[in-house]
């Protein structure tokens, strides 16, 4: 019986810390649609947070690729006075690059709606 409870326990506190972070992400960072973030990146500063084999595959015309595993190291080439779309293949990455970069003072955040894989605009590719 003590396992159940301690099993019970274990997974309210997961459903809660996964809700916490769901709200504090819809907090510090916009989430648009396809068509509200067609409008606003070009001038923005558009971030590909997916790794580079993922963005070599396909990307949005005009991305730079920094991926989320080396996002803190390479923090000083996003400028923190100018909006930041972010995007990545579904949506996940880019939230928590989001709050990484809103840890760091970053304020103008914005993310894809449902990632690349959703995108239906001009991409590039280098293979």
């Amino acid at each position: 019986m003590t396992a159940v409870y301690t099993m019970l326990i274990l997974l309210g506190v997961i459903i809660a810390f996964s809700l916490y972070n769901y709200f504090h992400q819809k907090k510090i960072l916009k989430t648009l649609t396809e068509d509200e973030f067609r409008a606003g990146y070009r001038k923005a500063q558009l971030i590909d947070v997916r790794e580079a084999n993922e963005y070599e595959a396909g990307h949005i015309l005009g991305a730079r690729n920094i991926p989320i595993s080396q996002l803190k190291a390479r923090m000083k080439e996003i400028r923190p006075d100018k909006p930041v779309y972010l995007y990545c293949q579904s949506g996940l990455r880019s939230g928590r690059a989001g709050q990484t970069l809103y840890k760091k003072g970053y304020k103008q955040l914005y993310h894809l709606e449902g990632g690349f894989k959703k995108w239906s605009g001009k991409i590039k590719t280098k293979k």
